[in-house]
């Protein structure tokens, strides 16, 4: 490679760090992130094909790539995940008379949101919330499109939230 990165990084660490900042990072990750993409680059050098090219377009791209990373750990870090025992802490063992009524009426009225529903869009719903299939393999199975499909199970969940809310 014939880059002096150096050179690159003088002339382009501060407009990487400006262009993160700009989809909403801050300033000290920003600077973290401009940093490791020339360290990408220096650890692992562009093919033959992309060194001859425009090395501004290649860093920043790698500085985005690796945005995207950031958020997508950001992300998966907001999860909790809880051990079995923090939920049976939370789950009451005994509900009240009250919950149970609620909770059969709210059952019955799911009953009846997916009786209403046209025979694909049920099927789907079912397949999806109830069998545990993926939309694409709920699609496969139908012989629809994963748009299609995703569309008759966004609608029986609208659907069935409409029946609940008026509960």
């Amino acid at each position: 490679m014939s880059w002096d990165l150096q050179e690159l990084f003088r002339l382009y660490a501060k407009g990487i760090v400006r262009s993160l900042r700009s989809r909403g990072i801050d300033s000290e990750t920003a600077s973290d992130l401009a940093q490791d993409a020339f360290l990408k680059v220096l650890a692992s050098p562009p093919p033959a094909s992309a060194a001859s090219h425009n090395p501004k377009s290649y860093l920043y791209t790698v500085a985005r790539n690796l945005s995207i990373d950031h958020y997508r750990r950001e992300r998966s870090l907001l999860r909790v995940d809880l051990p079995q025992n923090a939920f049976d802490a939370i789950i009451d063992p005994s509900p009240s008379a009250e919950t149970i009524v609620y909770d059969r009426q709210r059952l019955q009225l799911v009953e009846q949101a997916l009786a209403e529903l046209p025979r694909r869009v049920r099927e789907a719903f079912q397949l999806h919330r109830m069998g545990g299939l993926t939309i694409s393999e709920v699609a496969q199975k139908l012989g629809m499109s994963t748009t299609r499909t995703w569309v008759l199970i966004r609608d029986a969940y609208e659907h069935i939230e409409d029946r609940l809310n008026g509960l």
